[in-house]
């Protein structure tokens, strides 16, 4: 008689589909989801808005939050949940130092984002000091990735896109598929390799950082490639701010024309937002449903960048041997995308309006901080000479020149549809 014992255990992508969903269940049955606050302008606003009883209360109970997911996915996929309880909390804590840091006034009018500062805590630790193994064996950093997308679909609303009307979506089609194509034909001149291609092609296209998660989530692709990519983003974006508008003006755009081209060449939302508000109210009203339309199409592109992904790179010898059937295609497909696409579907078509207003904060917060959680998690893992070393030129190269490509581009089918 065998004594043998057979564990159930999840994919890693089936995981975060069931945690996602559980997530957004319990906000849709009414369990509130803590959101500190850790917006401030001064030392003084510091003190009396983040670091104060009432608001560090929230960041516990948004802990022991994230904490239970962690430690029951990291359960349900098989494998030893005490690194997880012993290292989460350190990675959390860095966290919080970089949603604070984020959230000081100054630095999100430079479009600097939490994801940015905490990759960079988690760098400057993994560069100058050792990192334990037990803290290192907790760094989930796909699972923590994948939660915050299929949260992210909550937040794509393809009803906001069709009252807004056709002209932001037709701009976006156009510019997400012309721009998409010229980015990857660049890469690969430049003989970059086809995974930090993809995810090249899908930031300057689509919505920046959002796209490069996604991406290389659906391609299983390298964490310190996408490290680059979203480095390049939040970077490039800050000089975008300012002179758009500027050059704007300069050629005598209208304020729609403008807004146009704004929503459609600068890569993170609320730097589209920070621009737009420097036109004027209809500028900024366009420029905002034009990023809407192209992060509309971030579950499409997905999808069809997972099923090419699935279908040209199975290295199975069934898939060596004769194309790849139905079958491996399903078997390699990234499943997350189908909690993202789900998610989006679900609150575009079946949730009420109402329902959306009242959850809605709580689930883009935790699905900031799942992003960040991640972005933490890299830095600790990655050191400097992986992140900037001599071959990134290339990429740097390829993502200017595709978003210079953009910048006209864009300002060509914006004048000609909102003239």
């Amino acid at each position: 008689m065998s004594n043998n014992k057979t564990s159930f255990s999840l994919t890693e992508d089936w995981t975060v589909v069931v945690f996602g969903f559980l997530i957004i269940a319990l906000a849709l049955f009414g369990i509130k989801i803590p959101s500190p606050v850790f917006a401030w302008e001064n030392s003084a606003e510091l003190l009396e808005k983040v670091v104060n009883a009432d608001n560090l209360l929230n960041v516990g109970k948004l802990f022991l939050w994230v904490y239970a997911n962690a430690i029951l996915a990291t359960k349900a996929l098989g494998k030893d949940v005490s690194a997880t309880i012993k290292g989460f909390p350190i990675v959390f804590i860095l966290t919080t130092l970089a949603l604070i840091l984020a959230g000081n006034s100054f630095l999100k009018n430079w479009n600097l984002e939490a994801v940015i500062f905490s990759l960079t805590i988690g760098l400057i630790i993994s560069n100058f000091s050792s990192i334990p193994d037990w803290l290192r064996d907790s760094l989930s950093t796909e699972l923590f990735v994948k939660i915050g997308l299929v949260l992210l679909g909550t937040s794509i609303i393809f009803g906001d896109i069709l009252k807004a009307g056709s002209l932001g979506l037709i701009q976006a089609l156009l510019v997400v598929v012309s721009v998409w194509y010229f980015a990857f034909w660049v890469s690969k001149k430049l003989g970059i390799d086809e995974e930090m291609a993809i995810m090249i092609s899908s930031a300057v296209s689509i919505c920046g950082v959002s796209a490069a998660i996604a991406t290389a989530g659906a391609i299983k692709g390298d964490s310190k490639k996408l490290s680059y990519v979203i480095s390049i983003v939040l970077i490039t974006a800050i000089p975008m701010i300012i002179f758009m508008p500027i050059i704007a003006k300069a050629l005598g755009l209208s304020e729609a024309v403008t807004g146009a081209w704004l929503g459609g060449t600068i890569d993170t939302t609320g730097a589209v937002i920070a621009s737009g508000s420097l036109i004027g109210e209809e500028a900024l009203k366009i420029s905002t449903i034009v990023k809407f339309s192209q992060n509309v199409l971030l579950g499409l592109a997905a999808f069809g960048i997972s099923i090419y992904w699935t279908y040209t790179n199975n290295q199975s010898e069934v898939a060596k041997e004769s194309k790849p059937t139905l079958g491996i295609i399903w078997e390699r497909f990234p499943k997350f995308v189908i909690g993202f696409v789900a998610a989006s579907l679900l609150f575009s078509f079946v949730i009420s309006g109402e329902v959306i207003s009242e959850v809605k904060g709580g689930l883009k917060s935790l699905q900031g901080l799942w992003f960040a959680l991640a972005f933490t998690s890299i830095g600790l893992e990655t050191k400097f000479a992986d992140l900037f070393s001599s071959e990134g030129k290339k990429p740097l190269y390829a993502f200017l020149i595709a978003q210079g490509f953009n910048v006209i581009v864009t300002l060509g089918i914006a004048y000609f549809l909102f003239k």
